[in-house]
C-alpha cells in the first residue's frame, strides 16, 4: 500500500497539489490521468521520494520495495544490458556483486567464509539463483533479443534502452510500480505483452500513460488529477469519462430544478412581502430560499485542439504506385522488393516493430531519400503534408511560432494563420513564442497545424500521438476518422489505429511486407499474425 496524507507541493507560490488524499492498494492498477501540466509526473516523483512534498506526507507500508521506470536512457551505459536489469532489485544486485569480489579473492579467510554464507542465504530468499532466467524472460518478452542481453547498454538503440529500463522496472516482483508513459518507443508486440503482464501482476501498477487502450486494458482504478485535486473511481479509463459526464450532467440537472425552485420562491416573495397576511409564508419562503446551495460546477481545465483537415482539392482514383522499392541502411536490408498500390479511400497504418522501416519508407515517399530499387509515383490529383518522426530541423531557427507557420500559409495573413494556431491551443501572446523553446507537444500541435493549413489530400504521419496528451489525441484521432483524403500513418496507440485505419502493412524483419485490407484487429487475430509469432518464438529459441 502507497498512500499521500494531505500531500500539497508548490512550485514559487502556485499550489500544483493542495492536501491531497488518496491511498494505492495491493492488486489494484490505478491509471493517473490529467491535462498536460496537471502534474501526473510530478505526482509520480512525489510517491517515489523523488520530490519531497510542501506540506503531508507519503506513507508506504514498511518492507514494500517500490519500484520506477527510470527516464534517464543513457545512465547505464556503463553497465551490460542483464546487469542494468537485475538492478531493479537493486539489494540482491549489491549482493551478487559482494559474492562474487569475496569469491574472486586469492587470501580467503575465515570471516570472508561467513560473510560468503549470509549472503548467500540471503541471495536465495530474494530468488536469486533465478535472477539472470528471469531477467532476460522480461527483456525477450519485450522483444530484446538474447543476442543483446549481455551487451553494453551503451550499444543498444534509443527505444531497445527503453525496453530494457522497463524490464528493470518490473524485475523481481516489486510490491509497488511506478510506470510514466511505459509504452512510449514501444512496438505494439511489446506493449501486448505488457499489457498481459500488468493484468497478471498481483502488487501495486500506477502508471500514467496517453495511450486510452492501454489504460482501458490494465486499469481496474482511474485517478483523475484536476485543479490540484486528485479524484479515484473505480473502472478504467472509458468508466471514468463516463462516469465524470454523467456527475457533471447530473449536476447540472439538480441545479436546474434548483434555479427554477429559486425563481418561484423568489416571486412569491416579490409578490407577498408587503401583505400583511402573507407575510409569514413571504418570511418562510425567504428563509428556504437562504437554504438553497446551487452545486459549484468547476469546468475542467482540460483543452481539446480542434483538428479539422480539409482538402483544397479532391482526390482521384490514381494515388500511389509503389513498385520493388529496395532500401539498406548500415548494410541492412530494411525494405525489400515492397510493392503495393493506394487507393482513395485508404488510410493505411503501417505496424511492427521495425521502426526504421517504416520511417525510411516515408522519407522515400516524401522524396528525402532515394531507393536503391524500385520506384513510386503520385497520381496527378493528389497533393501530400508529412509529418515527421524527427522534428529537430522544423524548429532550428529563430522564428515566432505565427511567423513559422505564415511561411507554410498560401495565404499570407496574420489572422488567417492565429485562426489555425487558435485551433491548436496557441491563443493570443503564445503566436510571439520563439519555436525553438516549444514543448515536445507544442511542437507537434505547430505540425499538425502546417499540416491542416497545406490543404493537402494525402497524409503521411510518422508516430504523430508521441509527446501529445490525451486530449489531443483524441481530437487527432477524430480529425483523421473524418479526413475526406488517404491517410499513410504509423503509430503505437492501438485505438487510434483501430479507429481510423482500413488497411494494415507491416514490415517484417528483413524488409518484407504482409498487407490486408482489415481492421487492425482483425488483423492481430488474422493467420498471418499467428505465423509471423511461431516464427518469431522459434527464432528465439533458436537463439
Amino acid at each position: 500500500m502507497i498512500q499521500a496524507s494531505n500531500v500539497t507541493y508548490r512550485v514559487g507560490k502556485k499550489a500544483l497539489f493542495e492536501d491531497v488524499n488518496i491511498k494505492f492498494t495491493e492488486g489494484n492498477c490505478y491509471g493517473l490521468i490529467g491535462a498536460n501540466g496537471a502534474g501526473k509526473s510530478t505526482f509520480l516523483k512525489i510517491l517515489s521520494g523523488e520530490l519531497d512534498t510542501t506540506k503531508g506526507e507519503i506513507i508506504i507500508t514498511p518492507g514494500q520495495r517500490l519500484s520506477v521506470l527510470e527516464q534517464d536512457h543513457f545512465k547505464y551505459d556503463g553497465y551490460t544490458v542483464m546487469d542494468t536489469v537485475i538492478m531493479g532489485n537493486l539489494r540482491l544486485y549489491e549482493i551478487m556483486k559482494e559474492k562474487d569480489a569475496i569469491y574472486a579473492k586469492e587470501d580467503f579467510s575465515d570471516e570472508d567464509g561467513i560473510r560468503a554464507s549470509e549472503l548467500e542465504g540471503e541471495f536465495a530468499e530474494l530468488d536469486g539463483w533465478e535472477a539472470e532466467s528471469n531477467a532476460a524472460s522480461l527483456l525477450n518478452g519485450l522483444g530484446i533479443d538474447t543476442s543483446l542481453h549481455y551487451s553494453m547498454m551503451a550499444d543498444l538503440a534509443g527505444n531497445e534502452k527503453v525496453k530494457v529500463l522497463l524490464a528493470k522496472a518490473l524485475f523481481g516482483n516489486p510490491d509497488i510500480l511506478l510506470l510514466d508513459e511505459p509504452t512510449n518507443h514501444l512496438d505494439l508486440d511489446a506493449i501486448a505483452w505488457l499489457e498481459e503482464f500488468l493484468i497478471d501482476f498481483d502488487n501495486t501498477v500506477i502508471v500514467v500513460s496517453h495511450d486510452r487502450y492501454f489504460l482501458n486494458k490494465v486499469c481496474t482504478h482511474t485517478a483523475d488529477i484536476d485543479y490540484g485535486k486528485i479524484q479515484l473511481y473505480a473502472g478504467n479509463y472509458d468508466f471514468w469519462y463516463e462516469s465524470s459526464q454523467l456527475l457533471i450532467r447530473q449536476m447540472k440537472e439538480a441545479n436546474k430544478k434548483k434555479e427554477e425552485k429559486i425563481k418561484e420562491l423568489q416571486e412569491f416573495i416579490s409578490r407577498f412581502s408587503a401583505n400583511a397576511s402573507k407575510s409569514k409564508q413571504a418570511t418562510s419562503r425567504k428563509r428556504a430560499l437562504e437554504k438553497i446551495e446551487l452545486e459549484e460546477i468547476r469546468p475542467s481545465s482540460r483543452k481539446y485542439p480542434y483538428i479539422d483537415f480539409r482538402p483544397d482539392r479532391e482526390i482521384g482514383n490514381e494515388v500511389l504506385t509503389v513498385e520493388n522499392i529496395s532500401k539498406t541502411i548500415g548494410g541492412e536490408k530494411i525494405l525489400d522488393n515492397i510493392s503495393f498500390i493506394v487507393g482513395h479511400n485508404d488510410k493505411i497504418a503501417f505496424v511492427g516493430g521495425n521502426e526504421l522501416a517504416k520511417t525510411t519508407l516515408f522519407k522515400i515517399l516524401m522524396g528525402e531519400l532515394e531507393p536503391d530499387e524500385g520506384t513510386y509515383k503520385w497520381g496527378v490529383t493528389t497533393s501530400q503534408a508529412y509529418f515527421p518522426k524527427d522534428n529537430t530541423a522544423e524548429f532550428d531557427n529563430d522564428y515566432t511560432i505565427a511567423d513559422w507557420l505564415t511561411g507554410y500559409s498560401p495565404v499570407k495573413d496574420v489572422t488567417y494563420v492565429r485562426g489555425f494556431l487558435g485551433r491548436m491551443l496557441f491563443a493570443g501572446e503564445d503566436g510571439v513564442k520563439k519555436v525553438k523553446v516549444l514543448s515536445g507537444g507544442e511542437k507537434v500541435r505547430c505540425l499538425l497545424s502546417k499540416m491542416m493549413i497545406s490543404g493537402a489530400n494525402c497524409l503521411i504521419l510518422d508516430e504523430p500521438t508521441n509527446h501529445l496528451d490525451m486530449e489531443a489525441i483524441t481530437a487527432l484521432n477524430n480529425g483523421l476518422i473524418k479526413f475526406p483524403g488517404v491517410a499513410l500513418f504509423a503509430c503505437h496507440d492501438h485505438q487510434f489505429v483501430q479507429t481510423t485505419a482500413n488497411r494494415i502493412m507491416e514490415i517484417l524483419p528483413g524488409g518484407t511486407m504482409i498487407d490486408k485490407i482489415t481492421t487492425y484487429d482483425e488483423y492481430l487475430a488474422s493467420d498471418e499474425m499467428a505465423r509471423k509469432r511461431t516464427v518469431y518464438t522459434k527464432t528465439q529459441e533458436d537463439n
